[in-house]
């Protein structure tokens, strides 16, 4: 999951699962809505028997 700060709230959104994204007004709002968007969106999955997707997204953080 990604959180960005945008003009007046925060966004998500998943690499691995396109079309897949939440906003809230604090960033940890934006976290729990996307919580709840993946497990939407992978429960939809499974219900149109479709396969879910592997992770493809690497991730790093950097301490600078």
């Amino acid at each position: 999951m990604v959180i960005e700060k945008a003009d007046g709230n925060y966004s998500a959104y998943s690499p691995d699962l396109p079309g897949c994204v939440a906003t809230g007004a604090t960033r940890e709002e934006a976290e729990e809505r996307m919580r709840e968007a993946i497990a939407f969106h992978l429960d939809g999955l499974r219900e149109d028997g479709l396969p879910l997707p592997d992770p493809q997204a690497p991730a790093a953080y950097v301490a600078v």
